[in-house]
């Protein structure tokens, strides 16, 4: 089976918020809430992936010193495994916008559950919420 690494990031406010973003419509999962993030491009680190993709999709730019590594999803869908590890970042420059999504949200990481998400994202509430 062939195993995808994609990166996911917890944008943390100064509130203890967390920023959850909407997939479009026409993507899997479209509607469904997820971390923003990736695909990790051939070459490329997760650390560089991320960066890349918090641009692309949000609109902000920060560096490799400000993402730490939190925890990481391990999920078997029909055709690929899964691997996502996710990054904890607090700071960053520029206002998010969902230049990729329908929507974003900051939301209290105990309220996360609230939001259906893929199935690999759900196991990344649970360790959010003990570190927020």
């Amino acid at each position: 089976m062939r195993i995808m690494l994609v990166v996911a990031c917890a944008l943390v406010d100064a509130d203890r918020r967390v920023l959850i973003a909407q997939r479009p419509e026409g993507k899997s999962f479209a509607g469904l809430w997820e971390f923003p993030g990736g695909k990790v491009e051939e070459g490329e680190t997760p650390e560089a992936a991320l960066i890349r993709e918090l641009e692309e999709e949000l609109g902000v730019s920060t560096k490799t010193a400000c993402l730490a590594p939190l925890t990481f999803a391990s999920h078997s869908y029909e055709n690929f495994h899964l691997l996502m590890p996710l990054y904890v970042c607090r700071k960053w420059q520029g206002l998010p916008q969902p230049r990729e999504h329908v929507a974003l949200k900051w939301v209290r990481p105990r309220l996360l559950r609230d939001y259906p998400m893929p199935p690999a994202d759900e196991p990344l509430i649970a360790p959010l919420c003990d570190l927020l």
